[in-house]
């Protein structure tokens, strides 16, 4: 039975890997993101390399409820196995006294709150999905706090324990929540993080090898494919040349 995926995010990173790792095993995919030129390049390109499954995108801002009920509400699903929030950003890595607070609420409205917003509008179709799953990206900043990530990782800790929260509420429902918890990832995130500052985003990684986007595909891959019966609860995961959220070992 073919099954279908709803991926945030996916205009680049993690989301979009996800989206080709999902297709690669037959899922159809409807996929949104703020970008949407880069929706409709992406959609093209995986029609040409998986023809046999349909893929549906619509740009859409996760920070706004209305907008988010409204574009779920356009593509008349009748049913939906699996959610991926992956939707999510830094911005800015200021100590807590000199930060800004336009870049606090841009956290909190995407990282927490939208993950509430795509996830209530979802669990109805949920419910008819088959052997059904929402995962959430987090992130080891949502196990431990580092210098600068005061309210990036107070949103991160938010997701663990909204996630564990969800899957004690959805548990009747017969809906599995989990999640993957990255350490390092050379993506986007970066760049957003230092406003399109790529020598300083590059900075982060230099000397290291961080994980790919393709790396956290695959552990979404591996979480969505199990059976019915094995709910994955957390996938945490860093390079190896990572040791904590701010121990690095670099060459």
């Amino acid at each position: 039975m073919t099954k279908t995926a709803l991926i945030t995010g996916a205009t680049s990173g993690i989301g979009k890997a996800s989206a080709y790792r999902l297709a690669s095993s037959g899922f159809n995919l409807y996929l949104t993101g703020r970008r949407s030129e880069r929706l409709e390049e992406i959609k093209k390109d995986l029609e040409q390399h998986f023809p046999d499954i349909v893929v549906t995108v619509h740009s859409m801002d996760v920070r706004y409820r209305d907008q988010v009920r409204k574009v779920i509400h356009s593509w008349n699903l009748t049913s939906l196995d699996l959610l991926v929030n992956n939707a999510g950003l830094a911005a800015g890595a200021d100590k807590f006294q000199d930060g800004d607070f336009k870049n606090w609420d841009q956290m909190i409205d995407t990282n927490l709150k939208g993950l509430a917003y795509v996830s209530e509008a979802c669990i109805p179709l949920l419910r008819k999905g088959n052997a059904p799953m929402i995962i959430n990206i987090d992130s080891t900043a949502g196990k431990e706090a580092y210098p600068g990530g005061n309210v990036y990782c107070a949103t991160k800790f938010g997701v663990d324990a909204l996630t564990k929260g969800m899957r004690m509420d959805l548990l009747d429902e017969g809906i599995r929540v989990g999640m993957v918890s990255p350490g390092m990832v050379e993506t986007e995130f970066s760049v957003i993080r230092f406003k399109g500052d790529q020598q300083k985003a590059d900075s982060v990684y230099k000397g290291m090898s961080p994980l790919t986007a393709e790396d956290i595909a695959e552990c979404v891959h591996f979480m969505a494919i199990q059976p019915s019966r094995v709910s994955i609860l957390d996938i945490v995961i860093m390079p190896s040349d990572q040791g904590s959220s701010t121990l690095v070992r670099r060459q």
